[in-house]
């Protein structure tokens, strides 16, 4: 096996041998001149590297044959080479090394698995290529695309719609059948997600408003595909019934391409380990709340306030909170908590606090959580480097960590989902 060497440059030919692995997959090998990082390698391998190159010498005994024919050229998986084991333990290892980079020694609690094939939400590239459309991930290391007719961690409803989405990128790529114009970017981004009955596409394609022709052969289209929804730049285009998404036990309609956990089954996990976590608490914050991931569930024996910046997601949360049954009181408003995070004062009414910010972690929030009183905090995030910071924060501010656990809700990726449970005192 050839691998690209991308972040180190040796002026000859040597032979390494790889000792560990990095936190992105790769295999690093240890010389006079520094590390180098080998794609693809494992640890006890040997590989002949030179700049830019690298080429496997011997293999290790963890090498397993990668479950999708397109590994080692897309960029959506870095690890179908691993056994199993090996998997578990880098996994694992990524989390452990980002807390103790923020020197936080906490113990790593095991990692709970989901299926493979199993993410409901992919967001994916569209290119026009002559008359052909590229349609898939971006190619490992680089910006080109790699054309997909296969993926081992979508859900298979979402790859057998992979023609018909080719089909419509076409026609919004085509010229304009009067001015023969073509758009300003032959390229399209798509997000696909499994709803309840079907799946929602939303394509980003910046076209402007669409000619009724155009919006009719693409209705039609999403109607052969069975599509519940079909967006295009915010507007739909087509529609067939409600776009329900069951969230905690209540029905949600998410707006298009809205952020949503990626696997249900992930959600399930995370969701259980929150709910265990924050107990009998009478009254939660849920912060960064989307949808109403955790506000829902969280609502079954608490009351809630849930704070999220992106207002269409507050307004559907609101929507589904106010039709539900068995609930109790859900308070859904709008707050970019990035510049306005929870005051101290504010956050002196509630028992417990629940966070999932995006990758670029909450730190406005977690420091004004190390200001506070609340007696449990949970923090879930998709990017361990970011938590141990926000977490190193809380800790010094009074705060112990309880439990640290990975959900691998990013199957095959260097990505891990992590929830951290933290109590006062």
């Amino acid at each position: 096996m050839t691998a690209t060497i991308d972040r180190a440059q040796v002026a000859e030919v040597a032979e390494v041998e790889i000792v560990r692995l990095g936190a992105q997959g790769d295999g690093i090998a240890e010389t006079a001149g520094g590390s180098i990082f080998v794609p693809f390698a494992l640890p006890g391998e040997h590989w002949e590297v030179t700049s830019g190159k690298a080429l496997r010498v011997t293999s290790s005994p963890e090498r397993v044959a990668p479950p999708c024919p397109h590994f080692g050229v897309c960029g959506g998986c870095a690890a179908q080479h691993m056994s199993d084991a090996v998997y578990v333990a880098w996994k694992k290892s990524i989390v452990a090394e980002a807390f103790r980079h923020r020197g936080l020694d906490v113990e790593i609690a095991p990692m709970l698995r989901v299926a493979s094939g199993s993410r409901r939400r992919a967001v994916l590239g569209a290119a026009l290529k002559g008359r052909d459309v590229v349609l898939g991930l971006r190619e490992e290391g680089e910006h080109k695309l790699v054309d997909l007719d296969a993926c081992v961690v979508m859900d298979p409803a979402i790859v057998a719609v992979f023609h018909p989405l080719r089909a419509m990128v076409r026609l919004l790529l085509a010229p304009d059948a009067k001015s023969k114009k073509r758009p300003k970017e032959l390229s399209a981004r798509l997000t696909v997600t499994r709803l309840d009955a079907g799946l929602d596409v939303s394509i980003d394609v910046s076209r402007g408003v669409l000619p009724a022709d155009l919006s009719a052969g693409l209705a039609t289209l999403a109607d052969h595909a069975r599509l519940v929804r079909l967006s295009v730049d915010g507007d739909t285009i087509y529609m067939r019934g409600r776009p329900v998404l069951t969230v905690g036990g209540v029905a949600t309609e998410p707006p298009p391409s809205v952020f949503l956990q990626a696997a249900p089954e992930a959600e399930a996990r995370l969701t259980g380990l929150v709910i265990d976590a924050v107990g009998k608490s009478k009254r939660v914050a849920d912060l960064f709340s989307g949808i109403g991931t955790f506000t829902f569930p969280l609502a079954r024996k608490s009351e809630v306030l849930a704070l999220d910046g992106d207002k269409k997601a507050i307004a559907a949360l609101d929507y589904a909170a106010k039709h539900a049954q068995g609930l109790k009181i859900i308070e859904a408003r709008v707050r970019d908590l990035f510049r306005e995070p929870l005051s101290r004062t504010e956050l002196a009414a509630f028992d417990a606090v629940v966070f999932d910010p995006p990758r670029a972690g909450a730190s406005a929030q977690a420091a004004s959580l190390a200001r506070s009183k609340v007696p449990l905090v949970v923090a879930v995030s998709c990017n361990p480097a970011t938590l141990a910071r926000d977490a190193r924060v809380l800790v010094d501010g009074g705060y112990r960590i309880v439990r640290v656990t990975p959900v691998d809700q990013f199957v095959f990726t260097p990505h891990v989902e992590v929830v951290a449970v933290l109590e006062r005192g």
